[in-house]
């Protein structure tokens, strides 16, 4: 087999497996950006809390 003749059956079987992906609607990629940025918001204030108490506790032991 070519090596053109690979690269021709490659892109055929990708091209197959791009009409098999189910597509989510608009609603949905809206919800699911959302409860990603919100739990990475909430998330990131959660770490920045813990930094604070942790930095609290070291300046307190180094005095």
């Amino acid at each position: 087999m070519s090596e053109k003749t690979q690269k021709k059956s490659w892109f055929k079987g990708l091209n197959r497996e791009f009409k098999k992906i189910i597509w989510p609607d608009k609603m949905t990629v809206a919800k699911q950006t959302a409860a990603v940025v919100s739990v990475s918001v909430i998330l990131g204030a959660v770490i920045a809390i813990v930094d604070f108490i942790a930095q609290y506790g070291v300046d307190l032991l180094v005095r």
